[in-house]
């Protein structure tokens, strides 16, 4: 830092305190404050502490911290929402409803919290970062928050109009799944008691439909009544993406309890243009076996092969064996029967007490049914009922059966070989996983969609929006910052120590070492994503100011960032000031 007194015409000169810093090889300056209404021997105290000398009789006299606010995980996600363009895609224009919205995506991923919160983390009285600064926010409401959301919503097509343009192509393979998630509270019409995925059978739900590119990239999210089921939320998706997105040529993907028979026949055959991507369920798979068209020998000595059936014609079916996934189904049906088994005993156990003994067919008919329904393993046993016993075996042939399928699933779909060879074919049924994958992260490890409190339907919509457009920033900045995240940052190396698309996916010969290293090849220690944010928080803003002077030289100044620090600025491509 030095001071440079700057002519001004006619008027005084300007004395200003300035920063000089490097831009690669061009040295660059920025004013950090204006001294010029200072007294001259406090401008030159100034100059004297800036020479190394003593003006005073400590520094601690001369500079005090009025503020200090942690910065360095604002500056990486905001910087990173400017360097992909999410601010223009939201908005083309600046307005407070665009910095509002731009407010609660990045405190989404820094910190989720309630609206509450956040709108106190933004206040400039009590605020948690530097956030609200930076987007030059002032005093925030939660009912202004509110409001923003409310525009949100309304814009949101639009939104994900610009992002399908961006991220989808002609010809777009499309990956879809759905979700639940409990809702708090008794008063929103679109929760509903349904199926729930995370075990709160007691709590309304909502159903969650999320639209991927290929690579993952979220572009849509839409939120259903939590007693749809998820195939009757495919119509809406293939409705938003020829129509409201344009595309022509559509390859749909989407799981076995998705794509369903019913669905392909009523939605999606005779639709020119749109083909889909799916699996058969097991019945279906026994099925094939029975009429001998699927046969296990021919995992003889492959892993893969395309098979025909007169029950799905003009259809391609991919049938494939993984012997990793055939041993961990083998082996968790056997801890299942296990389970079962052991409670069923406890229950005969007590049908033969002296004490308290269990009687009554219906009784002991309760008890049998709960057991065997928490384990689902009912169709592996025989359970016969009498008034005061009871007794169970399991069918042999049954689990047999079962275990002959262990490992192999087939693939079912329309897309010609000349579009997507059974390689590829099968690689794209395996993408789901990263939708699956921005579902963990939007509803538990990074961006906390639930609890939900709010009560109006579209306030819920905005509030999905909001944890997705914060999961595509997140996805972004994970994409850059993997060299140093455990994250796999070669995917050509894993994709080449791949024996087939059909056997486990590998993790890259780099990824593996500095997982095992906890240390990048050059020495910097690797972490979670959340570590990460976590660090880079500890760059804090601080507002300093002269003693003496009574607020007139005031100016900012960063904490200097560590090497792991200026190593995630650098991967992100941005600046600590904003």
């Amino acid at each position: 830092m030095y001071i440079d007194t700057v002519p001004n015409r006619n008027s005084p000169p300007a004395v200003l305190l300035r920063e000089s810093y490097r831009e690669g090889r061009e040295v660059k300056k920025r004013t950090l404050a204006n001294l010029s209404k200072l007294p001259e021997d406090i401008i030159e105290k100034f100059r004297i502490l800036l020479r190394g000398g003593q003006a005073v009789e400590s520094f601690d006299d001369a500079l005090e911290v009025v503020r200090s606010l942690p910065h360095g995980h604002v500056a990486a996600v905001l910087g990173t929402i400017f360097n992909i363009g999410l601010d223009h895609i939201i908005s083309s224009q600046k307005s407070r409803e665009l910095s509002l919205i731009l407010a609660m995506v990045v405190a989404r991923v820094i910190d989720p919290r309630s609206k509450l919160a956040t709108a106190r983390g933004l206040d400039p009285d009590t605020a948690a970062t530097s956030l609200g600064e930076v987007l030059g926010l002032d005093q925030v409401s939660e009912d202004e928050l509110y409001h923003a959301m409310d525009w949100l919503v309304a814009e949101q097509g639009r939104i994900e109009n610009k992002l399908a343009a961006k991220h989808l192509r002609g010809g777009a393979l499309v990956l879809y799944d759905v979700t639940s998630t409990y809702f708090e509270g008794r008063t929103c019409p679109l929760a509903h008691l349904g199926h729930s995925r995370d075990g709160k059978r007691d709590k309304l739900q909502i159903v969650i439909g999320l639209l991927c590119a290929p690579d993952g990239c979220p572009v849509a999210v839409e939120v259903f009544e939590g007693n749809c089921s998820d195939p009757t939320t495919v119509n809406s998706q293939i409705v938003k993406i020829r129509e409201r997105f344009g595309i022509e040529r559509v390859v749909l993907v989407g799981d076995r309890g998705m794509i369903t028979e019913a669905r392909i026949r009523k939605d999606i055959k005779g639709n020119e243009g749109l083909d889909w991507i799916t699996a058969l369920r097991a019945p279906q798979i026994r099925k094939l076996v029975q009429s001998g068209s699927l046969q296990p020998s021919l995992f003889d000595i492959r892993d893969m092969a395309e098979i025909t059936h007169p029950d799905f014609p003009d259809e391609r079916l991919i049938v494939c064996h993984n012997p990793l996934l055939a041993s961990q189904r083998a082996r968790k049906r056997e801890e299942l029967l296990a389970a079962t088994e052991k409670g069923l005993e406890k229950i005969a156990l007590a049908t033969s007490r002296e004490k308290r003994r269990l009687k009554g067919k219906e009784k002991i008919g309760l008890r049998v049914g709960k057991m065997i329904g928490k384990f689902k393993m009912a169709k592996h046993f025989e359970i016969s009922i009498e008034e005061e016993s009871f007794t169970y075996t399991r069918k042999e042939s049954s689990i047999a059966n079962e275990a002959a399928l262990d490992g192999i699933y087939v693939i079912r779909t329309s897309v010609p070989e000349k579009v997507l060879s059974a390689s590829e074919t099968v690689g794209a049924y395996k993408s789901l996983s990263q939708v699956e994958r921005a579902f963990r992260s939007m509803k538990s490890i990074d961006l906390k969609i639930r609890p939900i409190h709010h009560r109006l339907a579209d306030r819920v919509k905005s509030h999905v929006f909001l944890c997705m457009l914060a999961y595509y920033v997140e996805w972004h900045m994970r994409n850059r910052l993997a060299p140093i995240l455990f994250d796999d940052h070669d995917p050509v190396d894993a994709a080449n120590n791949r024996q087939s698309i059909v056997a486990p996916a590998q993790r890259s010969a780099a990824s593996k070492r500095k997982a095992n290293m906890k240390v990048t090849d050059n020495g910097l220690p690797v972490h979670s994503f959340r570590t990460l944010l976590m660090d880079l928080a500890t760059i804090s803003r601080n507002t300093l100011e002269a003693t003496g002077t009574g607020g007139a030289a005031r100016f900012e100044k960063m904490t200097r960032p560590t090497v792991v620090q200026q190593r995630a600025l650098d991967l992100l491509g941005v600046k600590l000031v904003m």
